[in-house]
Formats: structure tokens, sequence, C-alpha cells
């Protein structure tokens, strides 16, 4: 089976050794590794350039800076996978992220697209901690409305689901892949891999770590899931899953702006008057 391998990557060169390198050591060998340049200004092209002189899997490619979900649709439009996988460009993988994800499909032949869990580093590459979301398998878009436990660089997915459904939205700066995989929870089965499938790099000026941002991203992206794909959810699973969005925002913003966070209660409290989680978060805010 060809594998896939993409990475968008925009004026990373101090990185992107590291994530090229972690491809290159997979002990699963067949596959095309797709780079996307994204504008970078500075020697990332030669850098690439370079590993792809050596090694005929790696192809790279370039764009005018439009931002990495239109880079991904990019490489997406050239693959020939049998399977896709995204890798961003300041992170990087186990040797064994490839054998592992291809041997879950294998004891899943069910699953759609396989995923696990990551260990956190800081920018020089230290490990800051393991611990993780809780996650799940199977249908699981009512839980995926509650919060976004898929983490891209973990995953594995069948090409067909992208042939089938699209790739990227491209519509927003932050989170689209939680647009992905809210789409993709809508037809297609999800199965967790209780490994460490990604090396998750955060950096203060990483945009993904704006929460703001992601909150009023994350509440356009739930809603326009909900009118798009009215039948993935029942209406129970439906209130559950705003519910819990409105109030873990609300709980985020009870110590910064209480502004806010009571308007985010109130939208819970609106759509779940009787919920004792909401009311209890409710009472935290009021006495923060």
């Amino acid at each position: 089976m060809l594998v896939t391998i993409i990475t968008p990557t925009y004026n990373r060169e101090a990185f992107l050794p590291a994530a090229i390198e972690s491809v290159l050591a997979q002990t699963y060998k067949n596959f095309e590794f797709i780079i996307v340049d994204d504008g970078s200004e500075d020697n990332s092209r030669k850098l690439i350039e370079s590993y792809a002189e050596k090694d005929s899997r790696i192809k790279y490619l370039y764009q005018e800076n439009q931002r990495q979900s239109v880079a991904r649709n990019y490489a997406l439009s050239v693959a020939k996978g049998d399977f896709i996988c995204f890798l961003d460009s300041d992170n990087y993988w186990p040797h064994d992220k490839l054998e592992k994800s291809l041997k879950a499909f294998e004891q899943h032949p069910e699953a759609d697209i396989v995923y696990g869990d990551c260990i956190t580093i800081d920018e020089h590459g230290n490990e800051l901690h393991r611990n993780n979301m809780r996650r799940y398998s199977g249908s699981i878009a009512a839980l995926l409305l509650k919060d976004n436990f898929v983490s891209m660089n973990t995953t594995m997915t069948r090409r067909r689901c992208f042939n089938e459904m699209g790739g990227m939205s491209g519509k927003r700066r932050v989170a689209d892949d939680y647009d992905l995989w809210l789409k993709f929870s809508a037809r297609y089965r999800f199965q967790y891999i209780p490994e460490f499938l990604a090396y998750y790099r955060v950096m203060e000026n990483q945009i993904s770590s704006n929460k703001k941002l992601r909150f009023e991203t994350n509440e356009k992206i739930i809603l326009d899931f909900l009118a798009a794909f009215p039948d993935a959810v029942s209406e129970y699973e439906k209130k559950a899953g705003l519910t819990a969005f409105y109030t873990r925002k609300a709980r985020h913003y009870a110590a910064s702006d209480k502004k806010e966070a009571y308007k985010a209660i109130r939208i819970a409290l609106g759509i779940n008057p009787f919920s004792l989680g909401v009311w209890r978060s409710f009472a935290k805010i009021v006495v923060s």
C-alpha cells in the first residue's frame, strides 16, 4: 500500500530537518512525501530540494502564500497514495508511526481514519508532557461536537474519504482540521490507537495558540456542520454537544473575561437549563 504524507510549510527551515528526517526514518518505506512550500521567504526551498535530490520519494511543490489548508489541498490534488497522512513542518514522528497506523487498519478493517496520542514538546524539542485528551473510536460525531480530540499529525485516512467528501475547507485561519474531522465523522468510522504517534511542538508565535480565535472559529465550524449534516447526530446529541462547548468556553473565560464567560454560560443554559453541570460552572464563574 502506498502512503502519501503531506507537509505544508512556511518559513520553518529551523524545524524542517526534524520533520523530514522522521519521515525518512520510518520503518514502513512505501510512501511518497509531498512538501508544499507556501511561499516561504527563508531557505526552505534549498533545504527541501537538498533532501529531494537524495530521495525520489520526496516531492517539492511551491505556491504563493495562501495558508496551509490550501497547501494541503494542493498536495491532495496530486497525491497517489491509498492512505493520507498529515505532518506539520514544525512537528515530527516516531520511526514506527506509519507501521503502527497500517497495522491498526489491518486489525480494524471497518475503520476509515486511525489516530492516536501525541507528545508535546517545546520550541527546542524538550518534552513538556504526555497528557492527552480522552479519545474515542467508532461513529464519533456526537462526541466531536464537544471538542476536537483528533490530533491531525497522528492521523492516517483512507484516500477514498477525500475522494468522496473533499479536503480542507480553506475558509478559516485556524482549526480547518476540526472542520475536516467533523465532516468526515458524518459518514466515516474513526479508530483510536492508544499509542504516541507524533511529537507536537508548541511555540509562542503559533496562530493555533490564540484561544479567543480558536473558540470563535470552532463555534462557526460546529454550527456550519450541524446545518450541513442535520442527520449526523440526534437532537439530544446536538444539545449535549453545544452545551458542552459553551460551558467549556465559559470556564475558559471565567478568570480573564467575565462578560464573555457569562455570555457563553447563558447560551449553555438556554440550550439545556436543567443541566447540573452547567449550573455548577455558572456558580464557579460567579465566585471566581
